[in-house]
């Protein structure tokens, strides 16, 4: 069997295991056993692309038999290839953190076929050749997400959930009208046949694509001024959804944004600086969001938009070195995020509560679980030797290399308000005493502090974060390949069409 076979099993497996799930929804264990299954054969799966594309470049697989742009090409290169296994292994992590939850997982049989429903949507939208299967995709993990979102069926989860399924409504509108007009200019809806007519059709109209998709992306990304949903929505959720929603959906978007700006524009210099003032509102928004509130899960939240705003810093400055940045911090920032909100299901548990002011002592009395809040929390901040620090460092020579003082000053500021709002939480959870009684009564887990299957699945993860600083200097490497693909599109173009650009 040939590597490429191998292509379309990302987006088959967790499918196929997602209609086993729902036949055996009333056998709780053999749904257990088809998840983890084909989370994990998933992994081994995205290794293998992985390996074959840093060899060949490019691993291309067109359905059908037919050749592209008639047939629907999936297509894994070195991002696709990164974004696939880092995003499978995330997802069997928090599976396993779900299955040792007494929760969403043991109460609704739906969590398993939606869970899996929504990783195909994952794996389909990094490995998608065309955009109108890049819209098939983000629907199938919409629409897993608007059921996983309410789990539980509290008020505030439906509340919050509608307002995530309306902004999500308006912008899958959005993206479908902006694919139709994209078709009707040039007559497809193959990025790579794409990247070869738009450079044909008029630039005022190609900037006007070029921006809409922009807006597309950055709505599920969390980008500033389009990220007034994700505080609301995301904290509401049961822990393992919570967990998978920060890590990955969007970044998904951000992927999204990296692969058409590089790929159908030759993005020009002055959408680098537009993208450049994005990213530094986004940043400085989503800090100062973050340490106005009270609440662990919240703070964590904002600190998703800031985040985003690094990711696009790194592309908006249009070099190798910046998208390779933005690439390496994408790695960072999924693994460590996951982590924390791993870490803030363990602290509700323990503690009853996710707001700071109902907290503390918990460093006394469940030990284990500050220790695997504090190892993603200063990587999250940016503080040596651990790989957030890596990820900016990156970021920030970069930056300079190009003489971009002002948002490399306005990402080192963040920094700082970053560090300060992990020692709020750091102060409120885990040190001092606690002002008022929480609102539920604290589950006692023994001496581990929590269920053993979720404090192992976050460790792994916190694990993770450590080995990504181990091995900081091949990962760089890797992103740096990764990022002269991106910047040269007619080798996707090539490996795709078979013709230059």
């Amino acid at each position: 069997m040939s590597t490429a076979s191998l292509v379309p099993l990302p987006i088959v497996l967790p499918l196929l295991g997602a209609a086993v799930t729902v036949v055996a929804g009333r056998w709780r264990a053999i749904q257990r056993a088809v998840s983890v299954t084909a989370l994990a054969a998933l992994v081994v799966i995205s290794i293998l692309l992985l390996v074959e594309a840093e060899r060949e470049g490019h691993v291309v697989q067109v359905a059908g038999g037919w050749s592209a742009p008639l047939g629907i090409a999936l297509v894994v290169d070195r991002l696709a290839g990164i974004m696939l296994v880092v995003s499978s292994v995330v997802l069997l992590v928090v599976m396993v953190y779900a299955i040792g939850q007494a929760g969403a997982e043991r109460e609704r049989i739906a969590f398993h076929p939606l869970y899996l429903v929504l990783a195909t949507g994952v794996s389909a939208s990094f490995i998608t050749g065309d955009l109108f299967n890049l819209f098939v995709a983000f629907e199938m993990m919409l629409a897993a997400s608007y059921v996983l979102i309410t789990l539980g069926g509290r008020p505030d989860q439906v509340r919050s959930g509608m307002t995530y399924v309306v902004i999500s409504l308006v912008a899958s509108t959005l993206f479908i009208s902006v694919l139709a007009l994209l078709y009707a200019a040039t007559g497809t809806v193959n990025m790579a046949e794409l990247s070869i007519r738009l450079a044909e059709v008029d630039p005022g109209l190609k900037a006007a694509f070029s921006i809409m998709l922009l807006i597309v992306f950055g709505i599920k990304a969390g980008l500033f001024p389009l990220f007034f949903w994700l505080p609301d929505s995301y904290p509401t959720a049961p822990g393992p959804v919570t967990a998978i929603f920060a890590g990955l959906l969007t970044k998904v978007g951000v992927y999204a944004i990296i692969r058409t700006q590089l790929l159908l524009f030759d993005t020009p210099g002055w959408m680098g600086t537009t993208l450049l003032w994005v990213a530094g509102a986004t940043m400085v928004v989503g800090v100062l969001g973050a340490i106005a509130q009270d609440d662990m899960k919240r703070i964590l939240a904002f600190h998703i938009i800031s985040q985003i705003g690094y990711m696009i810093l790194g592309l908006g400055l249009l070099t190798v070195a910046g998208v390779a940045a933005a690439v390496f911090y994408v790695i960072h920032h999924i693994i460590v995020k996951t982590a924390l909100f791993l870490v803030a299901g363990l602290v509700d548990r323990r503690a009853g509560t996710s707001r700071l002011s109902e907290m503390g002592g918990l460093v006394r009395t469940a030990p284990l679980i500050a220790a695997l809040f504090a190892v993603p929390a200063l990587s999250l901040a940016g503080l040596p030797p651990f790989s957030g620090f890596l990820a900016k460092f990156a970021l920030v020579d970069a930056g300079l290399e190009v003489d971009r003082w002002a948002i490399v000053t306005a990402s080192l500021a963040v920094g700082l308000f970053t560090l300060y709002s992990m020692t709020k939480i750091w102060a409120g959870v885990f040190w001092g005493e606690r002002d008022t009684a929480p609102s539920r009564e604290p589950m006692a887990d023994g001496r581990l502090g929590s269920p053993l299957w979720m404090v192992v699945a976050t460790a792994s993860l916190v694990a993770g974060s450590i080995a990504f600083s181990v091995w900081a200097g091949p990962l760089h490497e890797l992103s740096l390949r990764a990022a002269g693909d991106l910047l040269d599109p007619s080798v996707y173009v090539e490996a795709v069409l078979g013709v230059d650009r």
